[in-house]
C-alpha cells in the first residue's frame, strides 16, 4: 500500500511537474511570439507583422491562469509565477504598447538601437525568469522522486521517460517548423535565380506559412508585372519593326511611281524646247505633258489624304449629292476609253441621293473603277450598280479580273498593301482603297468586298439623303 501511495504521489508529482512545465513553456512561446511580432512590426513598419501579438495577447491570460492553477499547492512557485506574470505584463504595458504607438508616429525612432537594447534587455530577464522557475520546478520534481523508496523508481523512471519524450517531440516538431519554412524559401531563393536569369514566367506555389507565404505572392506579383513589361516592349518593337518597313516601302513606291510620270514630263518638255515641232506633235507632246502632271498631282494628293486622315484633318463638305450621276460619269471616264472592257451600269429608277462631299465620294468612285479595270488586265465587263434600299444607298463596283488571294484579303485596306500588284507589273501606290475607306467611314457608311479567281466586287453603303437628313435633325433635338 505505501509503495502504491508512494508511486501514486510521486507519479501526480512529476505528471504536475511536466504539465507545469509544457505550460510554462507555451507561456514562453506566447511572450517571445510578441517580442518577435512587435520587433518585426517596428522594423519594417507592417501592420501584418502584429497579428501574432493581438492573438499572443488574447490567449495570455488563459495561459498565466492554467500555470498559476498548476503551481497553486506550491507556495515558492506560486511566488514566484506571480513575479513572472507582473514582469510580462509591464513589458507589455510599459515597453510593447509604447514601442508599438512608437513605430506607428515616428518609425525611425522605433528603429532606433536605444530600443532594441530595452527590448532585449527585458526579454532576457523574463527568459531569466522562465529559466529559473523550470528549473525550481525540475528541482522540486527531482527531490520529491527521491523521497519515494526504491519501489517507486519504475515509476519515477516511467515520468523521465516521459519528460524525455515529450522534449524529443517539442525538438520534433520545431525541427519540422523549421523545415516547414526553409523548404518554401529554397523555392523563392531558386525563382529568384531563374527570373535573374530570364524566365519571367517562373511562378511560385502559394502555399508556405505566414510571412512566406506572403513572400511568395509578392514573387508572382513581380514576376507578372515584369512578363507583362516584357510582352509590351515586345509588342512596341514589333510596331517599330512595322513603321519602319512601312517607310521603306513607301520610299520605294513614291520613286516608283513618280519616276515614270517624271521621265515622261521632261522628256517632252525638252523635246518642245529643242525641236521645231509641227502644230498637231506640240499639241499631242503638251497633251502628254498636260496628263503626266495630272497623275504626279493625283500621286501627292493622295499622300496628302492619307497624311490628313492620320492627323485627323480630313475636311468633308456636306451637301446632297446623286451617286447616280457620278457613277455614270466615273464609269465613262475609267472604262469607256479602254478597249478591252465593257462598262455596265445598273441604276435604280430614283435617285441616290446622300448627304456628303461630293469631291471624296468622286474619288471613292474611282478608286474603285481604276483598281476594276487595272486588275481585269485581259479585260472583260465592269458592273456598276446602284440601289437604295432599307434607308441606304449602296453601290456595287464588280470586274473580271485576277481576285484577291486569300492571304491577302485582311490587308486589303492597308495603306501600301497591294499585294502581288508589284510582281505582276500593275502599276499603284496601295493608297486608293486605304483613302476610300476612311472617306466612307467618315461619311458613316460601311465599305468591302469579295472575291474570287474570277473577278472581286467592292461595295460601299451610305445613309440616304432623307434618312440622314432626319438623323441630324433628332440629334439636334
Amino acid at each position: 500500500m505505501l509503495a502504491s501511495s508512494d508511486l501514486r504521489s510521486a507519479t501526480k508529482r512529476e505528471a504536475r511537474s511536466k504539465d507545469v512545465t509544457v505550460e510554462t513553456l507555451g507561456l514562453e512561446k506566447l511572450v517571445l511570439d510578441m517580442e518577435t511580432a512587435v520587433r518585426g512590426f517596428a522594423l519594417t513598419n507592417n501592420e501584418r507583422f502584429l497579428q501574432p501579438y493581438y492573438e499572443a495577447r488574447q490567449t495570455l491570460s488563459a495561459q498565466l491562469a492554467r500555470v498559476h492553477k498548476l503551481v497553486a499547492s506550491s507556495p515558492e512557485q506560486a511566488r514566484r509565477a506571480t513575479g513572472l506574470q507582473a514582469q510580462i505584463v509591464s513589458y507589455i504595458d510599459d515597453y510593447a504598447e509604447n514601442l508599438i504607438r512608437i513605430a506607428r508616429e515616428n518609425p525611425a525612432a522605433a528603429r532606433q538601437p536605444l530600443a532594441f537594447n530595452e527590448d532585449k534587455k527585458r526579454i532576457d530577464e523574463i527568459r531569466s525568469r522562465f529559466g529559473t522557475f523550470l528549473a525550481i520546478e525540475d528541482t522540486q520534481a527531482a527531490a520529491s522522486a527521491k523521497t519515494a523508496s526504491h519501489r517507486s523508481d519504475r515509476a519515477i523512471a516511467i515520468g523521465i521517460g516521459g519528460l524525455v519524450l515529450s522534449t524529443i517531440l517539442i525538438v520534433g516538431f520545431g525541427l519540422y517548423l523549421a523545415r516547414s519554412i526553409r523548404r518554401p524559401l529554397d523555392r523563392v531563393a531558386e525563382g529568384a535565380g531563374r527570373l535573374a536569369a530570364g524566365e519571367l514566367s517562373v511562378r511560385l506555389d502559394e502555399s508556405g506559412p505566414g510571412e512566406v507565404g506572403e513572400l511568395e505572392r509578392s514573387f508572382n506579383v513581380m514576376a507578372e508585372g515584369l512578363e507583362r513589361n516584357r510582352r509590351e516592349l515586345e509588342e512596341q518593337n514589333a510596331r517599330l519593326r512595322e513603321s519602319e518597313r512601312l517607310k521603306s516601302e513607301l520610299v520605294s513606291i513614291v520613286s516608283h511611281e513618280l519616276r515614270t510620270p517624271l521621265t515622261s514630263v521632261l522628256g517632252f518638255t525638252s523635246m518642245l524646247v529643242q525641236r521645231d515641232l509641227d502644230e498637231d506633235s506640240r499639241r499631242q507632246y503638251l497633251e502628254i505633258v498636260d496628263s503626266q502632271t495630272r497623275r504626279l498631282s493625283a500621286l501627292v494628293d493622295r499622300f496628302l489624304d492619307i497624311q490628313r486622315i492620320e492627323e485627323g484633318r480630313l475636311d468633308l463638305a456636306s451637301k446632297r449629292v446623286d451617286l447616280g450621276s457620278i457613277l455614270r460619269e466615273q464609269g465613262m471616264l475609267y472604262v469607256g476609253p479602254s478597249d478591252r472592257h465593257n462598262l455596265r451600269v445598273r441604276l435604280d429608277d430614283e435617285p441616290l441621293e446622300v448627304i456628303g462631299d461630293p469631291e471624296r465620294l468622286t474619288q471613292v468612285v474611282g478608286n474603285l473603277l481604276s483598281n476594276a479595270v487595272k486588275y481585269s488586265p485581259d479585260g472583260g465587263d465592269v458592273e456598276i450598280h446602284g440601289a437604295r434600299q432599307d434607308g441606304v444607298v449602296r453601290v456595287r463596283v464588280r470586274d473580271r479580273g485576277i481576285g484577291i488571294p486569300e492571304s491577302h484579303r485582311a490587308k486589303i485596306f492597308t495603306k501600301f498593301h497591294r499585294g502581288d500588284a508589284g510582281a505582276t507589273g500593275i502599276s499603284g501606290t496601295g493608297l486608293g482603297l486605304a483613302v476610300s475607306r476612311d472617306v466612307v467611314e467618315a461619311h458613316g457608311g460601311n465599305i468591302g468586298f469579295v472575291s474570287s479567281p474570277g473577278g472581286s466586287t467592292f461595295w460601299f453603303e451610305l445613309p440616304a439623303a432623307d434618312v440622314a437628313a432626319n438623323n441630324a435633325a433628332n440629334n439636334g433635338n
